[in-house]
């Protein structure tokens, strides 16, 4: 059997890529025929890279980013000269250009649809791209999401739920040098870290969690890592809280240095507000380290399914700046109540968000046991 994963971007940037790599990577591993046909961001050249002897990586050159949305005709011709070669096509969606690529394709094939998450903020591009996403559910044989919550809400997803399965993401455990770990933890003498990883958006909530550090004790110390437009709004708002000696704003984490901050971190926090938000792989990547967590209860995500409130950690309204903060300060001052969260975190890990978990019900789903 030969799959093809279908859809976003390379270099690997973002959560719904991430996905794709790792499933290619590990059911190819697995001695499973899986490639992956992508767009180049970040003006990375048109390149086809075999990465072993069952997988090989298809990047088409993007010509133009309209609304958020890369543009890649190449990938239409591309598909259509591979396509018949696949007896599944595994598209992930919300990805426009390549589910017009598939309807052009003439693939008469299997295809498995996942549903990472709506389209929430583009409401023209929504619009525009309906009436495809409305062939793309008719024609998959089977539509899957990362939690069963997200993709048994979604609006566009209720007449066909008979065919609706889920893959939890999964992800390698994060592997960190002791010796970086004490560099790091040595900045925050005496402190009780909490960490918290994204990009510098609105849905985010990153505003909430600097109010929280307000109500907390000068025992606690927040590192934000992560880049984005809202950097100088939220350095701005620390500032005029006087919280400057109690947040650190890192900037962008390189991906070798990401296990660090976790190692270092006693507490991760996920403070989203939207459902833009729909499974957060920064929480099962802190749960790979044992750490508690608290995370938001946002309507129709998977978040609060991911972390599971009172066994990973504690989950809390969104918007609520209070809330997170009496979480925190629960979990924080606690010993018994933080080791047994850190024990529920990792052991949640183990059972539900390996990579080997993620590969293994890909495979069910497949049908190539």
């Amino acid at each position: 059997m030969k799959i093809l994963q279908l859809g976003k971007f390379y270099p690997i940037r973002g959560g719904v890529e991430k996905v794709m790599y790792d499933l290619m990577l590990g059911l190819s591993e697995a001695g499973v025929y899986c490639d992956m046909l992508c767009a180049s961001t970040e003006d990375h050249p048109a390149a086809e890279i075999q990465l072993n002897p069952c997988a090989k990586l298809f990047i088409v050159r993007t010509s133009v980013k309209i609304a958020g949305t890369m543009l890649a005709p190449a990938m239409i011709g591309k598909l259509k000269k591979i396509a018949a070669q696949y007896d599944i096509i595994h598209i992930h969606h919300p990805d426009p250009m390549a589910s017009l690529a598939l309807y052009l394709s003439g693939y008469r094939g299997r295809v498995i649809l996942h549903w990472h998450s709506d389209i929430l903020k583009q409401k023209n591009l929504l619009k525009l791209y309906k009436p495809l996403q409305s062939w793309l559910i008719k024609r998959a044989d089977q539509i899957v999401g990362t939690t069963p919550i997200y993709v048994e809400q979604s609006p566009f997803l209720q007449h066909v739920r008979a065919k609706i399965d889920y893959i939890p993401i999964g992800v390698n455990p994060m592997e960190y040098d002791p010796r970086a770990v004490a560099v790091l933890k040595n900045r925050y003498p005496n402190k009780k870290i909490i960490f918290s990883l994204g990009r510098l958006v609105e849905y985010k909530g990153y505003a909430y969690l600097i109010q929280a550090m307000q109500q907390l004790d000068a025992h606690f110390h927040l590192i934000i890592g992560g880049k984005g437009p809202l950097e100088q709004q939220l350095v701005q708002l620390i500032a005029e809280l006087n919280l400057q000696e109690r947040i650190s704003m890192v900037g962008f984490v390189a991906d070798d240095e990401i296990p660090t901050y976790f190692g270092a971190a006693d507490i991760f926090c996920l403070s989203s507000i939207w459902k833009t938000e729909a499974f957060a792989i920064v929480q099962i990547e802190a749960m790979s380290c044992g750490i508690p967590i608290v995370s938001t209860n946002i309507p129709g995500s998977g978040v609060s399914w991911v972390n599971q409130d009172q066994v990973s950690g504690l989950v809390v309204a969104p918007e609520n700046a209070t809330a997170l903060a009496q979480a925190i300060q629960q979990i924080g001052s606690d010993p018994s109540l933080y080791q047994t969260y850190a024990e529920g975190s990792r052991k949640r890990y183990h059972e539900n968000f390996s990579r080997d978990k993620m590969i293994e019900k890909c495979r069910r789903i497949y049908g190539t046991y």
